[in-house]
């Protein structure tokens, strides 16, 4: 009887031991654990390469559409800036720029930027009426994608892709220190006409002349008022600034138009011998500021640049080549004075 059990026992165990072997692969058919993959593995199991920087730029197009939007055109140097602008983009046959003006009207430029993105235009240009009003416009087409350009004036912040412009303070002081120096080196009554209230550009430009005029202490700013950036407001600025101040030694107009109002004023007056007119933009344009220096209505003015033609080397270099842009441009200014009038508008293209 014992026999029989461990013939049948010893017949199980060969039974399992046949059944494990059919059940598993032998040991050497396994990978060891630290044995490399195979290249076939590699090929299979590898994550695709991520594209070249270079082609993830945006796809070319044959026309790129610009909105410029203008805080008005009422000032010969805004008219001035739009015609570079648009002789810039005509070398660029890609380029279609449609021009809004927003006449001095925050609401109105408002909604010309607003009307720039629902048709989805490729960058916008803009030089903004005032700083805070124009922020949140701004700023939203600048976070649904479009590039913004701001010339001239700046907004609150820096939602915006480039600003271009000079630099106001330097040349408030330059204006300032040439006032203090050469013009009233004895000290003398000085009547300021400002711009529009709230602008970036005329903000700065009257803290640098400030500052300026402290090289003499004998100059004193006796009022103050402003003209929007306007002649014909101008006139009326200053001869109330005449009615109210029997010595007045120098107007200072943060533009060049305002300063010519103002000499008109005081030849109305018949004041202007005995005061000397100081602005800014330095126009080479028969009725700008150069020729009115060369022709004895202005004193002194300095050449403010458009920034037109460089507004569209930028947006040449950001759509078409996919550059990075500088944040901020800075544009180089003159002095003009009656010494250096005649060969600074030969230079910018007077006659």
């Amino acid at each position: 009887m014992r026999k029989r059990v461990l013939t049948l026992l010893l017949g199980m165990t060969m039974m399992v031991g046949l059944l494990a072997g059919c059940g598993s692969k032998p040991a050497e058919d396994k990978p060891a654990a630290d044995e490399p993959a195979t290249e076939e593995a590699t090929t299979e199991e590898a994550a695709p390469e991520e594209a070249p920087a270079e082609e993830a730029t945006a796809e070319k197009k044959d026309k790129y559409v610009i909105g410029m939007s203008q805080c008005n055109l009422g000032e010969p140097w805004r008219v001035a800036m739009n015609a570079q602008l648009e002789a810039a983009a005509a070398q660029y046959p890609e380029f279609e720029v449609i021009y809004a003006d927003a006449a001095q009207d925050n609401s109105k430029q408002i909604a010309d930027i607003e009307n720039f993105v629902q048709k989805k235009v490729d960058l916008i240009i803009a030089s903004p009426n005032e700083a805070t009003p124009l922020t949140n416009a701004v700023e939203a087409a600048y976070n649904a994608g479009i590039p913004v350009i701001l010339l001239d004036r700046k907004i609150d912040g820096d939602g915006y892709t480039q600003f271009i412009g000079a630099d106001n303070v330097e040349i408030g002081r330059a204006c300032g220190e040439y006032v203090a120096t050469t013009l009233l080196p004895d000290g003398g009554k000085v009547c300021e006409i400002k711009g529009l209230e709230g602008t970036s550009g005329g903000i700065d430009r009257d803290n640098g002349f400030r500052e300026g005029i402290k090289a003499n202490p004998n100059v004193e700013i006796v009022a103050a008022n402003n003209a929007d950036w306007l002649r014909e407001k101008a006139i009326t600025v200053a001869e109330e600034m005449l009615q109210t101040n029997k010595e007045i030694d120098l107007f200072f107009a943060l533009n060049d138009p305002m300063a010519e109002g103002a000499y008109i004023a005081a030849k109305n007056a018949g004041r202007e011998q005995d005061i000397l007119f100081v602005g800014v933009d330095g126009l080479p344009t028969p009725d700008g500021g150069i020729k009115s220096v060369i022709e004895g209505r202005l004193n002194l003015s300095m050449v403010y640049p458009t920034g037109g033609a460089e507004a569209i080397q930028s947006a040449y270099e950001l759509l078409v080549e996919g550059k990075t842009l500088e944040k901020e441009v800075t544009l180089e200014s003159e002095i003009v004075t009656p010494e250096t009038a005649p060969e600074l508008l030969t230079k910018y293209g007077g006659q």
